[in-house]
């Protein structure tokens, strides 16, 4: 008998009878309509439900007993360059008033710009100077008050800010501390409010 005259499919054929059967062929098409597994919808890519795929938690890894909210020492890098840059941009506007205003009699010229510039440049610094130190006292006042009491929440925010008022007011004397520790104790309270907002509407606080 001929092997050759079998070609390749009958060779094929024998291999599939010898180990228990034929294997079917199939084209394209009819492979096209097979589904790739029986759940509903799927990607055709992956094979994986795309609704598992959906991140409703947080998307960060945190330590076992660790917090989400930032400590104190994390946000006072923050707080101070943010007063900082807050007290320079409204520095700036607020030399650039004065100045227009002290000028206003005086001609466009480069004596009148100067002067300008020098206003504006001094009320700046002055000003970034004054709200950084602000936020450096009370960060480390915050600071101080975390780790002798072993808790954050508003209470080490009151005393920080009242403490920092009094100590920024200290060169005016017992009228000057009194003076800035109200103020300190009203701007912190006001803040400590704030954060606390959304807890007092009865919905969960969403600050960090």
């Amino acid at each position: 008998m001929d092997n050759s005259a079998a070609g390749p499919g009958a060779f094929k054929g024998g291999l599939g009878s010898l180990f228990g059967g034929g294997a079917a062929e199939y084209s394209n098409s009819e492979l096209s309509g097979v589904p790739l597994t029986g759940m509903s919808p799927l990607s055709p890519y992956l094979n994986v439900d795309p609704r598992y795929l959906v991140q409703d938690a947080d998307e960060f890894i945190l330590p076992t007993g660790a917090n989400k909210t930032r400590g104190r020492f994390e946000l006072a890098f923050f707080t101070i360059g943010g007063c900082c840059m807050t007290g320079a941009a409204f520095g700036t506007l607020n030399g650039l008033r004065m100045g227009l205003k002290e000028t206003r009699d005086m001609a466009w010229s480069k004596p009148r710009n100067v002067q300008i510039l020098n206003m504006v440049t001094r009320q700046g610094a002055s000003w970034a100077n004054t709200l950084g130190s602000l936020a450096l006292l009370y960060s480390v006042f915050g600071v101080a008050i975390e780790k002798a009491r072993g808790a954050e929440d508003d209470v080490n925010t009151v005393a920080a800010g009242t403490l920092t008022g009094m100590l920024y007011k200290s060169p005016g004397g017992l009228k000057g501390v009194a003076r800035g520790g109200l103020a300190g104790l009203a701007l912190s309270a006001l803040y400590a409010l704030y954060n606390n907002w959304d807890h007092l509407k009865g919905s969960a606080p969403t600050r960090y």
